[in-house]
């Protein structure tokens, strides 16, 4: 099963949590510090919370799509690359308190998104997470760079 993801820039961790426990009738299955990840039921929904929004330009950190296998992050690097969709690939790395496999494609507007797949738990990565941009330099909010850029806004 694939679901949707929304990674969000908040200011307060613990009072995005309790908001969205209460919205979604759902704990966090992930809490670090500055960070918690809810996998909802209904509507099928990963939502990440990232607590960097004084650093942020935006509430909008990234999007992604979380699927099973490495196969079918293979599958969607091979089928947007054939759709002529620069994309940028990610193999085994430690982002998000998770080792993943990604492929990353900036929408119309320049927002980040990833197709992406967990392999293991890790700890915080070296540097800790950082906010959103178009630089490419972080995890959980930027890629590797893409031969194409989105608007030039640092907000998606």
């Amino acid at each position: 099963m694939s679901r949707v993801q929304l990674a969000l820039n908040v200011a307060d961790i613990d009072e995005a949590i309790a908001f969205y426990s209460k919205l979604f009738a759902t704990e966090p299955t992930k809490v670090r510090p500055g960070y918690a990840n809810f996998a909802v039921a209904d509507p099928p929904l990963k939502l990440v919370l990232i607590e960097n929004f004084d650093e942020a330009a935006c509430s909008l950190n990234h999007l992604g799509v979380e699927v099973e296998t490495t196969g079918e992050v293979a599958a969607a690097q091979a089928r947007l690359s054939a759709e002529g969709m620069p994309t940028a690939v990610e193999e085994q790395v430690s982002c998000c308190y998770a080792v993943q496999d990604k492929v990353w494609v900036d929408g119309p507007g320049g927002e980040p998104w990833e197709i992406y797949t967990v392999l293991a738990d890790a700890e915080l990565p070296a540097g800790g997470l950082r906010g959103a941009g178009p630089s490419g330099a972080g995890c959980c909010a930027t890629r590797p760079d893409l031969a194409v850029t989105g608007s030039g806004s640092s907000c998606y």
